[in-house]
């Protein structure tokens, strides 16, 4: 049985779509992200599951049950909001226990389940500490631990990490995945940051403009995007316009570009020969002795790597190469190559 069935799901704020159709099955136990542009619809998808927004049509099922009609405080949710949204004049403890309160939990059981809460996010000690006095790391944890100690089984997450600094987030997102797995929660996180949502899922949605574009495990939406907006959104993206001219018996596709050049490609199995655009990721370039001429318009040191932009036949290239290479001088003329099979040709179509 999944967690959460999202079925023909759709919302309009006044005449804005927010939501077309959205169909998503999310398995028990997997954390799963919604990541998308600011306005795609991700933060709508997450209050309609929460029940903080009502649905203009379609059905939403957690854990077998149509919960549809419920309101928030009867579905089997808990929440982290961007925000914290905590009580700053009140104790960590009493933030923690919150929720408990207001779920009719009983005084006695809650200052056991506030310290394990607590000691989860590795908060212990400070349970007597006021919200405002403590860092927006530590902030953030209050807001974890009030939303575990409830106990349920589908963890919401809007941009928790989205207020922490770029080394914080990476700790913390490290904690959260831990934590998720230790407690068998099913997680639905929303993210705009293509890394995090890379690191942290275990299957992923991109959505653009209310609708959903692709689903899958971080590594199919990276290297077999469905279209040139997952393409771009996550990571750095080469594409070219190119004809797929057909298979060959090692599996791979031959395509022309523009330039009159043909290359080697990888292609979804019911692809066709046609007009569409070839993706090479930036690291599966190289500079060598052979392939197409190219002359470096700069070079950025990014620190293990070594970012190249350059241009061949007027079609601007970005490679990424390990740093300890030599780096080629703005104007020099190079060569730029790819192996068989590294790029990824990709249907007309987009978002």
């Amino acid at each position: 049985m999944a967690a959460v069935e999202l079925s023909g799901l759709a919302k309009r704020f006044g005449d804005q779509p927010a939501l077309r159709d959205v169909d998503l099955q999310i398995a028990a136990g997997e954390f799963f992200s919604l990541l998308g542009p600011s306005g795609c619809g991700k933060t709508t998808t997450l209050r309609l599951i929460a029940g903080l927004e009502d649905a203009d049509q379609g059905r939403i099922v957690l854990a077998g049950k149509d919960v549809t009609a419920l309101p928030a405080h009867r579905r089997p949710i808990a929440m982290v909001f961007q925000n914290y949204a905590l009580f700053p004049h009140l104790s960590v403890a009493r933030n923690v226990a919150y929720g408990l309160a207001a779920h009719g939990v009983p005084r006695r059981e809650r200052a056991p389940r506030v310290a394990a809460a607590l000691a989860r996010v590795a908060l212990d000690g400070l349970e007597q500490r006021r919200v405002d006095q403590l860092s927006g790391g530590q902030q953030q944890r209050v807001a974890l631990a009030r939303a575990v100690v409830l106990e349920a089984p589908l963890l919401l997450l809007d941009e928790p990490l989205s207020n922490l600094d770029a080394a914080l987030r990476v700790e913390t997102r490290g904690m959260l995945r831990a934590l998720q797995q230790e407690l068998g929660l099913t997680a639905v996180y929303v993210t705009h940051d293509q890394e995090e949502a890379l690191a942290i899922s275990d299957r992923l949605a991109v959505l653009c403009a209310g609708q959903v574009q692709q689903v899958g495990a971080p590594e199919t939406l990276y290297q077999e995007p469905a279209n040139a907006f997952v393409a771009s959104f996550l990571g750095r993206a080469n594409l070219l316009p190119a004809d797929l001219l057909g298979p060959t018996e090692a599996g791979l596709w031959r395509v022309r570009l523009a330039s009159g050049d043909e290359a080697l490609v990888r292609a979804a199995p019911a692809s066709r020969p046609g007009r569409g655009r070839v993706l090479w990721r930036p690291e599966d370039l190289h500079l060598g002795a052979a392939g197409w001429a190219a002359e470096v318009a700069a070079t950025t040191y990014l620190g293990a790597w070594r970012e190249i932009r350059a241009t061949a036949d007027g079609v601007a290239w970005t490679v990424l190469r390990p740093a300890r290479e030599v780096a080629p001088r703005r104007g020099e003329r190079v060569w730029l190559g790819a192996p068989p099979g590294a790029g990824w040709w990709l249907a007309e179509g987009d978002c």
